[in-house]
């Protein structure tokens, strides 16, 4: 790694290192990874914690690569680029690059050659078949990486970036299959007003801050009695917050369910309004229980997000050039990841963790 596209990076890095279930992450020292054709190096700025990370070192999400480096939030520079492939993006060194949770596809089933590739049965990502960003530097696809404008979403920090990677991404792919698009415009209209979030953490905060800039009321359900969470939702723009079990004062247009609490889905059916729309998104949700067909009737929809796409990646970047948000962070230093996985586990802060190498 000597030639012109390669900045001076070490022999070894540190990383947390998972190896299964029931184990905590430990800091090894390993080699950095060098980039093979179509590849680049990241020299890890920030790295959140993420839902995800949580159900993957729970055991939560079956068959992950082990050893493994958990994060799939990753905000850093390039510092090394393999030769360049015919198809992938030029990218300058050094340049502000994104790693997000789609790490690879086959670009040759069904489901990628009609414009589903987070669909794609041999899909790898970043953080659970392939190494991510709890370290200090990351390997990744440049054709997957999201190169981001300085600054982004009119955030100088990249502890404040890393969010938007994954709890933001899969917020905007919610609201999407929501049938809610995010506008340039505030003057246009869309059609749905009164949109709920269960679960106000760190997707919901940011997606609640472009919902409101697309002029829709936002209505956020919290834990029972968690007071603190309401006045957050309150201060990020919601005109209601109040309990996951409780109605909001006017039927919803859609439901995005970002907790991973199954009950909370027939709760989101009872809110919706005739011909509403309630999303899963979260890539893992205990059991939803029984109930009335009552619920699901007069033509409501229910369904799920699975992973995102390049497309969902690109769209978001342009949409945060013009919306800018605000992210609530906690940081930690990278040797107290398990320390966040815990915190994050048992909801001790509102927005998001992040690891900062």
């Amino acid at each position: 790694m000597t030639d012109s596209n390669t900045l001076y990076i070490p022999d070894t890095m540190r990383a947390m290192v998972f190896h299964g279930p029931g184990q905590p992450l430990r800091m090894e020292e390993l080699p950095v990874p060098a980039p093979q054709p179509g590849q680049v190096v990241v020299k890890i700025l920030a790295c959140g914690v993420c839902r995800t990370d949580l159900h993957v070192f729970d055991g939560e999400l079956p068959h992950p690569k082990l050893p493994l480096i958990l994060g799939h939030e990753v905000v850093g520079m390039v510092v090394a680029q393999g030769k360049r492939l015919h198809d992938e993006p030029i990218l300058t060194t050094p340049s502000l690059v994104g790693i997000p949770w789609l790490a690879w596809t086959c670009n040759t089933c069904p489901a990628c050659l009609c414009g589903q590739e987070n669909l794609c049965v041999k899909a790898r990502f970043t953080g659970y078949t392939t190494n991510g960003g709890f370290a200090e530097f990351a390997l990744a696809d440049a054709r997957y990486v999201l190169p981001l404008p300085q600054p982004w979403a009119g955030l100088t920090e990249a502890a404040n970036m890393a969010p938007l990677l994954c709890a933001g991404l899969i917020g905007y792919r919610s609201y999407r299959l929501a049938g809610l698009e995010l506008t340039a415009d505030p003057q246009r209209s869309l059609g749905a007003e009164h949109l709920g979030l269960y679960g106000f953490g760190a997707a919901a905060h940011i997606l609640a801050q472009l919902a409101k800039s697309d002029r829709r009321n936002v209505y956020a359900f919290v834990r029972p009695r968690d007071e603190s969470a309401m006045a957050f939702a309150r201060a990020l723009g919601a005109v209601w917050a109040g309990p996951s079990h409780q109605l909001p004062p006017h039927p919803l247009d859609a439901a995005l369910i970002f907790a991973p609490s199954g009950e909370l889905v027939p709760m989101a059916l009872a809110a919706v309004r005739h011909g509403g729309i309630v999303v899963c998104g979260g890539i893992h949700m205990s059991d939803i229980p029984g109930f009335p067909y009552e619920l699901l009737w007069h033509e409501k929809t229910l369904r799920s997000v699975a992973n995102l796409t390049r497309e969902d990646g690109f769209l978001f970047v342009k949409k945060l050039q013009h919306t800018p948000v605000q992210t609530s962070v906690r940081t930690y230093p990278l040797a107290q990841a398990n320390q966040a996985l815990d915190e994050l586990r048992h909801g001790a802060f509102h927005g998001a963790a992040v690891l900062l190498p």
